[in-house]
């Protein structure tokens, strides 16, 4: 098959919500440093109120990216609400349809979410934002499958591109946002919208390898 069904990716879901839950308190420290230090507590309240949300109604992988992508819209405050939200509904809308999930299935996915937070950002790789990781992901997923690399081996490429972003950020400048307010001040720290892009990437990642059949 080369790939996973759809009906079992909600479990990439699930492990979303336990990793963002499990590491509320080191994205909102991030965050502290150069900013208001709430991003932890709100990307932990989104994913738990899909988290009941799928509860009471469960679906396919499709269906529970779309919930999220609606509640992180919907009760999400700031700027990382829509970008989410907008990531995980485009996701989720491209994979509508399909029984099972290729690789190629995959990084349209992949790069309908990229399309969708630029139509609402402007930011580009350098500006210390999380499009430092997810830019360089989708195009390591893609440049791996034109590669005729395996989908486990694009997942690694992925994975990899995205903790090199993340890290990437740490001697950034902030161009963006409330931090880029500091300047030169904001240089040093790590982004928290960088770090949380990595550790959703990451473990969508871990997740899918695993269904890989």
């Amino acid at each position: 098959m080369k790939g996973f069904l759809q009906d079992a990716g909600a479990v990439i879901v699930d492990k979303l919500i336990i990793a963002i839950q499990e590491n509320k308190q080191f994205l909102s420290d991030i965050d502290g440093a150069i900013g208001d230090g709430d991003h932890g507590i709100n990307m932990n309240k989104g994913f738990t109120l899909c988290r009941e949300a799928l509860d009471k109604e469960p679906g396919n992988l499709s269906y529970s990216l779309i919930v999220l992508g609606k509640i992180l819209m919907m009760k999400i405050g700031g700027s990382m609400g829509p970008l989410y939200g907008k990531l995980f509904m485009s996701i989720g809308k491209s994979l509508e349809g399909s029984a099972v999930i290729e690789a190629e299935i995959f990084s349209k996915a992949l790069n309908a979410a990229l399309d969708s937070i630029r139509a609402i950002s402007p930011a580009q790789v350098g500006d210390k934002t999380l499009m430092d990781v997810l830019i360089p992901s989708v195009a390591a997923f893609d440049q791996a499958i034109n590669e005729d690399k395996s989908f486990t081996e694009a997942l690694d490429a992925m994975g990899a591109a995205a903790i090199v972003g993340r890290d990437s950020t740490i001697d950034m400048v902030a161009k963006l946002g409330r931090s880029s307010r500091l300047g030169e001040r904001s240089r040093g720290v790590m982004d928290a919208g960088a770090a949380s892009c990595c550790l959703i990437l990451n473990t969508m990642a871990s997740a899918a390898k695993d269904l890989i059949c």
